[in-house]
């Protein structure tokens, strides 16, 4: 079994990471809130490559986001998938060390 940590960096990795969530949750039949209310035992045959599975059976994205600044994880956080996350899935700080 193979696992996938989606990392999402600055406005434009967070957005098209944002849509990506929507696309991935809506094929493996994950709501918005990362409850499993899909009809088909296909969707779930591979969810763990993408998703850990929380506790009460939720499902939650394996997938750091980062940017310096907060604005677009707010806009994110406050989308349609937002609940998705962990909140310390989120790092943003105008401090982070560049490579």
């Amino acid at each position: 079994m193979r696992e996938i940590v989606h990392i999402q960096a600055g406005q434009c990795g967070n957005q098209i990471g944002a849509k990506f969530w929507e696309v991935i949750s809506d094929e493996h039949g994950i709501d918005p809130t990362g409850n499993y209310v899909g009809d088909s035992d296909l969707q779930l045959e591979r969810i763990s490559v993408y998703y850990n599975e929380a506790s009460s059976s939720k499902y939650v994205p394996r997938a750091i986001l980062v940017d310096l600044e907060p604005g677009t994880m707010d806009s994110v956080r406050s989308g349609a998938f937002g609940h998705l996350f962990r909140p310390d899935n989120f790092i943003f700080d105008k401090q982070l060390p560049l490579p």
